[in-house]
């Protein structure tokens, strides 16, 4: 099987590697792919977001399997442009893809299937903002109601923060989502969705905020952990059952069958998991700790779902133990990053690239979230402690990271 990834980031590379592993993948392609994962798949330039680009190149590289990473061409329909061109692809079609594109489909889906979720309310017009906002409180969730790559969100005590974000997103012509506030301990469930058939992966809790202690802006993800010790597998079934098997129905009811990854962000509160949000697509960077733990071949499983056999598919295997990512950034990430500075060590075993690129023979930053870096071990703290010694071995000019990815459950600081 020849396989083209579509992206460049460190989710990218992550798949990338997985499906190296897979005896069955006899080709790999990236597109645009980065500095890391030129050297595992062939590198191609595209417009990802255009489904006439994405085609052409599959067609020209002979694809079998055709694996779009990012949420934005999965929007804009490029996944339904592959299959059109009778090319299997992992990733679902633009109507599906709502269900992260659009917040306000999303919690229409949900609430058909009867699935928890916080209550929430559009707001399309400024006039309507404070009486909106006066309904919600004392914690507010203010989210932009499109696509915002993971930073479109605040939660926040201060109201005329909240507002000042709401007013900015009304401002660039985007309906603003107000959510009531759910408490708990947040899970990121992955889930192979065929139709009807469901599939999860592991576990695992991303952290967003920029800072230790979770503090500071949201950001992308700066790191995340797998398996989850204070999870109880029957939540993990709950989940399932409750959540991701209701919701993937309702899409089909609707004629939007979702076929690829469904995301399930949850907290975990007092009455049970309640869905924060749906992606649809791997999420980053809990997909390059989730990876790293896999030890069935990525490609037969990505193939399965993309050409409605999931239903067949063996039970997934995984490794004993757990992985732990630490994302590096540059400096001023989340805001507008310092970029083209020389990084020393980024081709170290477990280092994923995401904004990187090669100039003069040397590896730079191109990006925010520069590196991912992934450590692995018997238990937790074993796999902390492999991720930050990698780290350690990492030079960024004004690069920063979290120094407590995964503390609080090593440290049983956290329970439902």
């Amino acid at each position: 099987m020849r396989v083209l990834v579509i992206g460049s980031g460190a989710r990218e590379h992550a798949l990338l590697l997985a499906l190296s592993r897979d005896p069955g993948v006899t080709a790999l392609f990236a597109a645009p792919g980065n500095a890391g994962t030129a050297k595992i798949a062939e590198q191609h330039p595209v417009d990802a977001a255009s489904g006439e680009s994405v085609v052409a190149l599959a067609r020209r590289v002979e694809a079998d399997l055709v694996v779009i990473g990012p949420e934005v061409p999965l929007v804009a329909g490029v996944a339904d442009a592959v299959r059109a061109a009778g090319i299997a692809c992992f990733g679902p079609s633009a109507d599906a893809a709502r269900i992260e594109g659009s917040k306000a489909f999303a919690k229409d889906v949900m609430a058909a299937a009867g699935v928890r979720t916080a209550h929430s309310e559009v707001v399309d017009n400024p006039a309507k903002l404070d009486e909106a906002l006066d309904r919600f409180g004392p914690n507010w969730v203010v989210k932009d109601d499109g696509l915002a790559a993971g930073k479109g969100v605040v939660v926040t005590t201060d109201r005329a923060a909240a507002r000042a974000h709401a007013a900015d997103i009304l401002e660039h012509g985007h309906p603003v989502l107000l959510e009531s506030y759910l408490d708990g301990p947040e899970v990121s469930l992955f889930c192979l969705v065929d139709g009807e058939t469901v599939v999860p992966l592991l576990p695992a809790q991303d952290h967003k905020r920029v800072g230790d202690g979770d503090t500071g802006p949201n950001t992308g993800g700066m790191g995340a952990y797998t398996p989850l010790p204070w999870l109880p597998a029957e939540t993990v079934t709950a989940i399932v059952e409750d959540v991701v098997k209701p919701v993937a129905a309702e899409l089909v009811q609707r004629g939007s069958g979702f076929s690829g990854l469904l995301y399930a962000g949850l907290a975990i509160g007092a009455d049970g998991p309640a869905v924060v949000e749906f992606n649809c697509r791997f999420g980053d960077p809990e997909t390059q700790a989730v990876l790293a733990l896999l030890e069935s071949p990525l490609g037969a499983a990505l193939n399965a779902t993309a050409t409605g056999t999931l239903a067949s598919l063996p039970s997934l295997q995984w490794r004993d133990g757990a992985a732990v990512t630490v994302v590096l950034a540059a400096e001023n990430y989340p805001g507008t990053p310092r970029t083209g500075d020389k990084i020393v060590g980024a081709d170290g075993d477990g280092v994923l690239h995401a904004g990187t690129a090669v100039k003069d023979d040397s590896i730079v930053s191109s990006g925010g979230r520069v590196l991912s870096v992934v450590g692995t071990g018997a238990d937790l703290s074993a796999a902390r402690a492999d991720a930050y010694a990698k780290l350690d071995a990492i030079k960024l000019p004004g690069g920063h990271f979290r120094t407590d990815i995964g503390l609080a459950a090593v440290e049983g600081r956290i329970s439902i």
